[in-house]
């Protein structure tokens, strides 16, 4: 494997621990940050001081992390649960790829939920849009994130598209240290979760095998999230309309809002599905046009379990209905969460103050795609 120079990138290690945390403490804004969260000074002056007491990743990981994780669970929804964990092996390095619906919450949760069953965390794609400030750089660099460059010229993002993948195989072959990435570049802004095919050419990038042998050896595992309520359902949609129909790009402030109301909105309840390790054994690529169409082929392999596995909800299974003006599903939820869904969807007619006509069809397919999905795989 080439040689690379990952300091730009890759995550803290323990010995940058202390220092880190002692500037992240001394951080004025981060101070907000815990002051909105625990709302009186003591509670804050404390936390920082526990923070300044931890030396390793995994300790901050295990004490600090894990007991702000446990509140915004208690807190903002009715439960986390999943299916598929116990079938892996813990003292093997995956590639988690996910379905993408929350900045934070979906690689925080699947670290949640692996450290509790005693398997090392993962280390966490990023994306260097979402470096807003400091304090936020340390906070994920703290908590095994690297970062994945964007907006870059051609030429320079063709050498740190390189590098990243280096790094994740690195991480997986060599240190045995799992990894999270997203199957798309941001989050899934309709509920209609695909993989993009550029994530898997950047994968590629440090294959030096064949197609096939490259890839069995990231051990990929598809994992499902579902949110019952979408925490950031009402500002994706805004986000669409404002790009779509006024050519508008969301800002960093959009970000920081989508993190805020990820963490603290309801999410209801909460199902992180984790699927079988893909193995591939296909004809090798000798053309790049080749390659791209492997890459296709595995793409709609992770989609498929994405899919199969996604837990579907009553919100689900009431936004089909109403989206195919049918009763299908009928016998999937009550007449109250029919209500309660379509009480949902009148508040978003309220807070998407745009003057167009497909608000409703936007919000249903947020919930009904996932549905459509499915069905395309199981009945397909």
């Amino acid at each position: 494997m080439p040689e690379f120079n990952f300091d730009d990138i890759r995550p803290y290690t323990d010995k940058e621990v202390k220092e880190k945390i002692k500037l992240l403490t001394k951080d004025p804004v981060f101070d907000e940050v815990l002051m909105h969260m625990f709302k009186v000074r003591p509670k804050v002056e404390m936390i920082k001081l526990q923070l300044r007491m931890v030396r390793t990743v995994r300790q901050l990981q295990g004490t600090f992390v894990y007991d702000m994780l446990r509140m915004i669970i208690n807190k903002t929804s009715d439960g986390l649960t999943h299916t598929g964990l116990d079938k892996l092996d813990k003292k093997k390095a995956y590639l988690f790829i996910s379905n993408h619906r929350d900045i934070v919450l979906d690689a925080a949760f699947i670290n949640y939920l692996i450290f509790e069953k005693g398997m090392n965390t993962t280390n966490v794609a990023i994306g260097n849009n979402l470096l807003l400030y400091t304090w936020i750089e340390h906070a994920v660099k703290l908590n095994r994130a690297f970062v994945v460059k964007r907006n870059l010229p051609p030429r320079e993002l063709m050498e740190s598209s390189k590098k990243v993948s280096h790094y994740i195989r690195k991480s997986i072959v060599e240190d045995n240290v799992s990894v999270w990435i997203a199957q798309r570049e941001g989050r899934t802004k309709d509920g209609f979760d695909k993989t993009q095919v550029s994530v898997l050419k950047m994968l590629n990038m440090s294959n030096t095998a064949g197609f096939s042998e490259g890839f069995n050896e990231l051990n990929i595992v598809p994992v499902s999230i579902s949110y019952e309520i979408e925490p950031c359902g009402l500002a994706k949609m805004k986000e669409l309309i404002k790009k779509e129909h006024y050519g508008q790009k969301k800002t960093s402030k959009d970000d920081l809002k989508s993190m805020s109301m990820g963490m603290f909105n309801p999410k209801g309840r909460m199902r992180f599905s984790f699927g079988t390790q893909i193995k591939i054994d296909l004809e090798e690529a000798k053309t790049r046009e080749k390659q791209n169409q492997l890459a296709e082929v595995l793409a709609a392999k992770i989609d498929s379990q994405i899919y199969s596995n996604f837990k579907l909800w009553p919100s689900n299974y009431v936004a089909y209905d109403l989206l195919m003006g049918e009763d299908r599903f009928r016998h999937k939820y009550s007449e109250e969460e029919k209500k309660h869904f379509e009480l949902m969807l009148e508040q978003a007619m309220i807070f998407i103050d745009f003057p167009i006509t497909d608000i409703t069809e936007r919000f249903l397919r947020i919930y009904a795609n996932p549905v459509i999905n499915k069905l395309a795989v199981t009945e397909g």
